[in-house]
Order: C-alpha cells, then sequence, then structure tokens
C-alpha cells in the first residue's frame, strides 16, 4: 500500500486535494444559487475548508455565514445535503463522493481574538511599526518597463 505524504499538520496530502476540490465543487453550487431555500438564497455562504475522512466516506465542510446566522444557515444546508451530495459528485472524479456535514467555521473568530489581541497598546508597543506602501522596483517612470507587445 502505498501512503500519501503528510503535510505540516500531519495531514495527508491526497485527503487535502480531495477536500479542495469538494470544497470548490460545494461552494461553486451554493453560489450559483439553484437551492430553493430562502436562507440559503439571502446569505452570502462561504465555505473556508472542507476534511475528508481517510475512507472518503464523509466530509465535514466548515462555512461562515455573512449575516452572522451561522445555525440556521448550517440547519438549511444539512436539510439539502443529499441533493448537495449529488452535485458535488457531477464534479469529482472520484470513486466515492462523501456525505456532506456541516459545521460553523471558527477560524474567522479566532482571527479576530488574534488582532483584538495585538492591537492592545501593551502588546502594540512592542511590535515594529507596519508601513504600508506599493513596492516600485523603479525610480521614476522613465524607468519603468515598456507593457507595449509590439501588437496593436
Amino acid at each position: 500500500m502505498v501512503r500519501s505524504t503528510p503535510d505540516a499538520q500531519g495531514r495527508p496530502i491526497r485527503l487535502q486535494r480531495i477536500g479542495e476540490q469538494v470544497r470548490h465543487a460545494l461552494a461553486e453550487v451554493i453560489a450559483r444559487g439553484d437551492l430553493r431555500d430562502e436562507i440559503i438564497s439571502r446569505t452570502i455562504i462561504s465555505v473556508s475548508e472542507v476534511r475528508v475522512t481517510p475512507d472518503l466516506r464523509h466530509a465535514i465542510a466548515f462555512v461562515k455565514a455573512s449575516n452572522g446566522d451561522d445555525e440556521a444557515v448550517i440547519k438549511a444546508l444539512g436539510q439539502h445535503r443529499g441533493w448537495l451530495r449529488g452535485e458535488v459528485a457531477k464534479r469529482l472524479a472520484t470513486k466515492y463522493t462523501p456525505d456532506l456535514t456541516f459545521r460553523r467555521d471558527d477560524s474567522y473568530d479566532a482571527g479576530a481574538r488574534i488582532d483584538e489581541v495585538l492591537r492592545r497598546p501593551e502588546i502594540a508597543r512592542d511590535l515594529p511599526p507596519v508601513e504600508i506602501s506599493a513596492p516600485r522596483p523603479w525610480k521614476n517612470l522613465a524607468d519603468a518597463p515598456d507593457d507595449d507587445d509590439g501588437e496593436d
């Protein structure tokens, strides 16, 4: 049996690749708006990650609703998970299409907490100042490369 190379978190790269394929397919289906559900149609839904089990039979999709009503969106997606699975299956080239489970994505909240900590005065004073500017590889406009490719 050939084993897949693990990433830094110890998860096999093959499972991550399939999870990304499921995530892209799921996000496309949700964004297209074919679901006949009022909650889903009036909410922008982000599918941030999909984790697939090693046997490829189950997948957990982590979602975040733009209006903050994550629980209602997760419930609505759960009610349509059979149809969503069928639509995802049309877009995947795998033997099995995993059963979908939806969970709230807490990574946005964790990022906000980290940002809040970094903005505290007692922490910010120890951090170097951040200078935000666009890099300029040339000193003046005359040194800028010519964008003309010879075609008109």
